[in-house]
């Protein structure tokens, strides 16, 4: 969609628009707004985008990427409170990136320890081979 003022940056985006911008399918966004993580305006059967659905959107696909649920990641965008300064916001963010790293060095060691044991059963079954197999 052009600009509908002389700003750089469009007052309105079709979903057409942040499909192409963010590299996501229009059915996950429809799935986004269906989940109450957007609301676009309607103009019939079309849906008008704000620049706010779009740093929504934004937002939602950062959680995404840092492995939050859509849960998780609706409940810190509708922290944002700029009037003072998001301090909640920033502390959940904080509090939700210390949980989901403490997951993943727990899923590291598991994996570690695994690979410990993998190697561990390789070479038991290489000796038993080569024990089978030598003259």
């Amino acid at each position: 969609m052009k600009p509908e003022s002389s700003h750089a940056e469009p007052v309105s985006y079709s979903i057409s628009d942040l499909s192409r911008e963010f590299g996501i399918t229009t059915r996950t966004i429809r799935f986004y707004e269906d989940k109450g993580l957007l609301a676009p305006e309607r103009r019939g059967q079309t849906r008008i985008y704000s620049p706010e659905d779009r740093v929504r959107l934004k937002l939602i696909l950062r959680g995404k990427r840092l492995g939050f649920s859509l849960d998780e990641s609706r409940e810190i965008i509708e922290m944002y409170d700029p009037a003072h300064g998001n301090v909640e916001q920033l502390q959940r963010l904080l509090q939700g990136i210390a949980e989901k790293r403490a997951q993943l060095q727990q899923q590291l060691r598991d994996i570690q320890s695994l690979m410990s044991e993998l190697d561990e059963a390789e070479e038991r079954a290489r000796a038993a081979l080569a024990r089978n197999i030598s003259p």
